[in-house]
Order: C-alpha cells, then structure tokens, then sequence
C-alpha cells in the first residue's frame, strides 16, 4: 500500500510559501488557492472521452495546468535557498507539486499517443533551444515520426487501430480529418527562452550596479602601469598554456585535503526532473588519500567484467520503476542509451517507484549526508534529489551536504581538455575524462548505468588528484583550497 497521505498534508505548507514567494518564475502572481484546491495524491490531469474536441479540449486544458505548476515549481528552488529568515520550513510541497506534474505529463503524453491514434494529428519530438518539445502537425496517413513512443493502445472506438493505417481501413467511426492544434502546441521552449532573457537582463543589471559601486569605492583602481592591484580573481591554468577562466563551476572543485567520498550517477527517463522518473540509482565509496577501510569486501563484480574495484567499496545498484502509464508508451530513446526498457518497469510489474519509496530514499539521504558525494555535473543530480528526496534540500541548506563535481575538475585541471569548435570548453564529458585519466580504455565507452559510470568517475578523479598533487597543481596550486573543498552550504572553508 503506497502512502500519499503526505502529498495532502504538503498542502499545510501553502501559508510559509505564499508568505515568502508571491511570483512564480514567470513573474505571475500565484494563486496559492488554485494549488490548494489540486488533488495532488490522485492526478490532477484530465481524463477526456473518445471525441477528437473531448481529446483537444483535455489537451489544452493539461497543458495549461503543466505550465501553471512548472512555473511555480522554478521559483521554489530560489526562494528556499535565499529564505534567510527561515519563514519556509520544509521543502515537501515543491516535491508534492513535482510528483503531482509527472503524472500529470504522462498523462499529456497518452492523449498525445491517443491523438495520434486517432488520427487528429500526427507528433514528432524535436529538440528546440533548452526542450525537447512535442510538435503536432495535421495527420498525413503515414505513421508517428516519433518512435519513443507508440506502443500503447488506447485506440478506443477506432477499434484498435495502428497508427499507420487511415481511419477507414480501422473504423466505422468517422473523425474529421484535422483538428484545430495552434491552441495545443507545446509552449516549453518559449517559456524557457523567456525566463533566460529574464535572467540574463537581470544579471546585467547587477553587474552593472556592482560596476558602479566598485567605481565609486575605488575598488575597481589600477596601480601604476595598469596591473590590477592585487585581490582580483585568478583564473587556474593547466599544463598546456591553456587558461580556463573562473566559473560558477569551481565552487564544487575538491580541496587538498579530500579523502573519503561517495560518487553516485542516477539514469533517468529524461533529464527535467519535475516530468521524469529516476530509474537506476548507483553509488560507491573511496579514500582518495588514505587507505581502503580493512574488512571490506575486496572484489565487486560490475556489469563490465573489465572493470576492477580497485579501492572501491560499498557498492549498491538501486532499480526502480515508472506508473503503469509512462511504462506503456515506452521509452526507446533511454532504452537505446542505458538498456533499461521501462516497458518492464512498470509498478504493475512490482518495481517501486523512487518517488513512492521514502525509505529509499531515506536511505540514500544518510549516505549522502555522511561525507561528500560526487558526481560528474553534480548539478543534475542535485536537481533530481531536491525535487525526489524527502530531506535533501533541507539539509543541504543546513550545511550537512557537500557536493564536489568532476566536471569542473577536467574543465579547469585535465591538460586534455583543451578547446576545440566542437568542444569550446573541452571535451569535458564522463567519457572523456574517464579515458584522459585512465579510468577507461579507448576501445569502450561510458555504459550510463548509475554504478558503472560511478566507478569510472571515481578512479578518473583518485588518478587526476594523485597527479596534480605530485605537480603541484590543481587544490595544490596557488589558487587551491584547504580541506575537503566542494558546494557546501552555510560555512565557508
């Protein structure tokens, strides 16, 4: 029996978060009892009857639900991380309106499979700026162009139709040809392109008024010659003349005195993490100084019978499941990526599902609680947790979660990393850094599955440490840091 009791009681929350966040990220006022009046825990999309106006009309309507709730749902990060009043005591409601808006994306999907089926329109997925959105264009008679989904029958009164045939050679029913879908377009690339020019002018904004307060307390004056007076930021180089400049990245770059760590890499159904589902979890444990804890088991075997634990220890591969609605429409994209066909990972089929299981998650949180955890673009995972596991964000704002990325760490670090047209930063991917640091052979790649790819990102980084300190560089050079280093809340190291 699955507890969702906790989804109405979220709605107890409402009050701090009005009190704190008037706006979503839109800059619309919320109508905070428009969310107190969503019945989080049973769906809040709507179930239309077999018509092509009923289909269109629920369509519309879901969408606009899934915009209203995404919009809050962006701002929720902000105003709980820059809550220093601590008015906002619980980050349990975002999570509800997450969970409430996957299923509600599922259910977008299905009746965008039911149209197709219907032959109102025909759906192809295109990847537009920051989305991959579902663009309808007027049924043709050929097939759906998007081959992530299709496999599930809700045919209906068109009597089990494939979406290939014309409606006659299926049905007595008589659906007209088009339907009107200008109102049913999927508006998520504009939203976010729109939200990125907020921000952009905004950031503008700032460093222009941080510009003139430096002018005017002199902070911002040369010494003789032009020299920046000293102070200024320095960028790190690496060993090939190369001079990645700071980034927001850095901040999650190991210290010198980095030891025991957890590197953990989930594999989900999609990469936003208020419409998809965590899948596979895999995490481990290693010192990157002293040495491997006595008495822990000394082999592992991992999926690739070529990896070797090494110092590795704890391991774990956590599995988990999608609603019956996500599984039934598939997945080939995630399927070809990873190998994990969610057709059979429906919760009919007895997987739990990550956001459904609080002691999974429960127990994910003391891990990454007990000493830093990495990741390779630790940011995704740390988006994924704060809308998964109950706890999470509250402790990270409480300072007891260290994050350290690797990806800065060959961005800013790895000699190989050297920019190129396609790559103007470096190839900084898992799979590069991996084999840059001798974690993976040039004849395989990444396999992305979580404990795999956390294996290979956890050798990558003993390597490339072991070496920078042997140089001198890196949390050894003149810019690096003392202690574990990493994104830490509320102390500063």
């Amino acid at each position: 029996m699955i507890d969702r009791t906790w989804l109405d009681a979220a709605k107890g929350d409402i009050p701090q978060w009005a009190a704190s966040m008037p706006k979503d990220a839109d800059g619309t006022t919320i109508d905070w009892d428009w969310v107190r009046s969503l019945d989080l825990a049973h769906g809040v999309g709507t179930i239309p009857e077999s018509t092509p106006q009923s289909i269109h009309d629920a369509l519309k309507a879901d969408y606009a639900t899934r915009e209203r709730l995404e919009s809050i749902i962006a701002q929720c990060n902000s105003a709980f991380m820059t809550d220093f009043d601590r008015l906002i005591g619980s980050y349990r409601l975002p999570r509800a309106l997450a969970y409430a808006n996957r299923r509600l994306n599922d259910n977008i999907n299905t009746m965008l499979h039911l149209g197709e089926q219907q032959h109102l329109w025909a759906v192809s997925r295109e990847r537009r700026g920051r989305a991959t959105i579902a663009v309808l264009k007027p049924y043709s008679g050929s097939g759906p162009s998007n081959d992530d989904q299709g496999m599930l029958d809700l045919s209906g009164e068109a009597g089990g139709a494939s979406a290939g045939n014309t409606a006659a050679e299926n049905s007595d029913v008589k659906f007209p040809t088009t339907v009107a879908l200008d109102d049913i377009q999927d508006r998520t690339e504009a939203i976010l392109d729109a939200r990125a020019k907020r921000r952009k002018a905004q950031r503008f904004q700032k460093r222009a008024g941080d510009a003139a307060m430096a002018r005017a307390n002199l902070s911002g004056a040369t010494s003789p010659g032009g020299a920046a007076l000293p102070g200024g930021a320095a960028a790190s180089g690496n060993a090939t003349g190369h001079h990645p400049k700071p980034d927001w990245r850095d901040a999650y770059l190991p210290g010198r005195d980095v030891d025991a760590v957890m590197g953990i890499d989930i594999e989900t159904t999609g990469i936003d993490p208020a419409r998809d589902y965590i899948i596979d979890v895999g995490f481990e444990f290693m010192n990157m100084a002293s040495p491997r804890p006595a008495g822990e088991p000394e082999t592992y075997a991992y999926e690739q019978g070529y990896y070797a634990a090494g110092d590795a220890y704890g391991q774990s591969r956590l599995a988990f499941g999608v609603p019956p609605e996500n599984a039934a429409l598939g997945n080939a994209l995630i399927a070809k990526l990873t190998g994990i066909d969610v057709r059979g990972r429906s919760s009919e089929a007895g997987y739990r599902l990550f956001d459904e299981w609080p002691q999974a998650q429960a127990g994910l949180l003391a891990r990454l609680t007990q000493q830093p955890y990495v990741a390779h673009n630790a940011t995704f995972e740390h988006s994924w947790f704060m809308l998964n596991v109950a706890g999470y964000a509250e402790s990270y704002r409480a300072g007891r979660i260290t994050i350290i990325d690797t990806l800065p760490m060959s961005r800013q670090w790895d000699p190989g990393a050297v920019p190129t047209n396609e790559h103007p930063y470096g190839d900084n991917t898992l799979d590069a850094y991996a084999k840059r640091q001798g974690a993976l052979d040039s004849a395989h790649n990444e396999r992305h599955l979580g404990l795999e790819d956390s294996h290979i990102m956890l050798v990558a980084m003993k390597h490339h440490l072991a070496a920078l300190k042997a140089q001198g560089k890196g949390p050894w050079g003149s810019t690096g840091r003392a202690g574990v280093g990493g994104k830490s809340c509320g102390r500063k190291r």
